[in-house]
């Protein structure tokens, strides 16, 4: 059996499901406060030109569309996720004997980084599953 790579550890040992809900909470706590945030500075763009021209720059940032990024791909990961960990999805059972035929496989391992690989993975079974079963939709 392969050994695990030091980020996979790593992330073995960080995914205890308690310290996973807290992390979630945080997260929901910082995505609620940046809206918040955003939302004030939107109401105040016409009252304030110069509000108008820095919110324009924070539009253009990168962090801004990075952000914007990682809410979608989590959204989708999110999505399958749900799907295969759940015992009663007839779709969940199917995601998960798409995996354990790739792992069966023993295809090669794709380099990159772990998310980037994980990112793969299920991009993969996703499409795999929605070309096996056209009627169901992600969203």
């Amino acid at each position: 059996m392969e050994a695990a790579l030091p980020a996979e550890r790593d992330l073995e040992e960080q995914t205890k499901p308690a310290d996973v809900e807290v992390r979630i909470q945080r997260v929901l706590e910082d995505l609620r406060a940046i809206q918040h945030e955003l939302n004030w500075a939107a109401m105040q763009v016409p009252a304030n030109p110069e509000q108008r021209e820095a919110l324009s720059e924070l539009v253009e940032a990168e962090s801004l569309h990075a952000l914007k990024s990682a809410l979608d791909q989590m959204r989708h990961f999110l999505w399958f996720f749900m799907q295969v960990a759940s015992n009663d999805s007839e779709f969940g059972e199917r995601l998960r004997d798409v995996l354990r035929q790739r792992v069966a496989n023993d295809a090669p391992r794709p380099k990159g980084t772990f998310l980037e690989r994980l990112k793969l993975a299920t991009d993969h079974a996703l499409v795999r599953c929605l070309l096996e079963n056209k009627n169901q939709k992600p969203n």
